[in-house]
């Protein structure tokens, strides 16, 4: 078994970007900028904002954080989206989801410019990906990616089943893995909290991709010997054997599966760290114009 070392790829591509920027500095182009809208008080959110704001330091972006209360009308939102998009200093654009009930997540997602929605939730970004063009790509996925593309997973051809069809995760991934290009070229089913004969599908998958939202949900018996195992959840459940009383565990259950994983991605530290670096390299291809010219 080997393990994906999400942490330390993360960093190797941190440094890559890095160096980029350097150059940039020194032939006096524009240094990338990386803009968050962050609503409420939610203490998850902060932190991922937080680490967002920390990572373009670390690379030498700029950024900025819109912060609002958790009472704010959707317009004064819808206000702050069109702002952030007429700035020309600001390259990409994130807005921190879920948003309070009363604001509509997918009205807030459409009014971000396509060129600026580095999290690739707009639906042009997502169309560009269906059909095979240029796009952003969810930070998610497009980590995962990087993450077979640079651990030298051979993709093509493979049977990859996928557990969970969410917009964010399930779907794109299928899509992803699917293309006729390198990775991918391998032959995709999704399967979802419906699918009957579950570990009957999973057993026969090269490549299992777990974002199912459900604690340790996949076992050793669900899975095929020598299999690559991607682990997309993580969940903070209490723990007696640690001092802050809880430990962060995924929808694999680690200890069996990796016995019999040829590939597999630790939680925490393996899928988790490609999120954040994922917005970093979509929001230099937008500093560079690379998706929309």
């Amino acid at each position: 078994m080997k393990l994906i070392d999400g942490k330390q790829i993360a960093a190797t591509i941190k440094d890559e970007i890095a160096s980029e920027v350097k150059r940039i500095k020194d032939n006096d182009g524009k240094v990338p900028h990386l803009a968050a809208i962050l609503v409420g008080e939610d203490p998850a959110s902060q932190t991922y904002v937080n680490n967002k704001s920390r990572a373009c330091d670390r690379v030498g972006f700029d950024s900025s954080t819109y912060r609002f209360p958790v009472d704010v009308s959707e317009k004064e939102l819808l206000d702050a989206v069109n702002f952030i998009n007429n700035d020309p200093e600001i390259d990409g654009l994130i807005v921190q989801l879920p948003l309070p009930d009363h604001i509509d997540n997918q009205k807030v997602i459409q009014q971000i410019r396509p060129e600026k929605d580095v999290d690739g939730f707009h639906p042009v970004n997502v169309g560009r990906m269906t059909i095979g063009l240029p796009s952003y790509v969810s930070a998610t996925p497009f980590g995962i990616m990087e993450l077979m593309m640079r651990s030298r997973i051979e993709t093509k051809g493979k049977n990859c089943v996928i557990l969970g069809r969410s917009n964010i995760v399930g779907k794109p991934m299928s899509l992803l893995m699917a293309r006729n290009e390198e990775p991918g070229n391998a032959t995709v089913t999704v399967c979802h909290s419906k699918t009957q004969n579950l570990a009957e599908i999973t057993s026969r998958a090269d490549i299992l991709i777990v974002a199912i939202g459900q604690p340790e949900f996949v076992t050793a018996d669900m899975v095929k010997e020598g299999a690559v195992v991607i682990d997309v959840g993580i969940h903070r459940v209490p723990s007696s054997k640690t001092k802050s009383g809880f430990k962060l565990i995924g929808d694999v259950r680690f200890d069996e599966v990796s016995e019999k994983a040829s590939f597999i991605t630790p939680v925490p530290g393996g899928v988790g760290p490609m999120t954040i670096v994922s917005l970093l390299m979509n929001t230099l291809k937008a500093s560079k114009k690379e998706i929309y010219g």
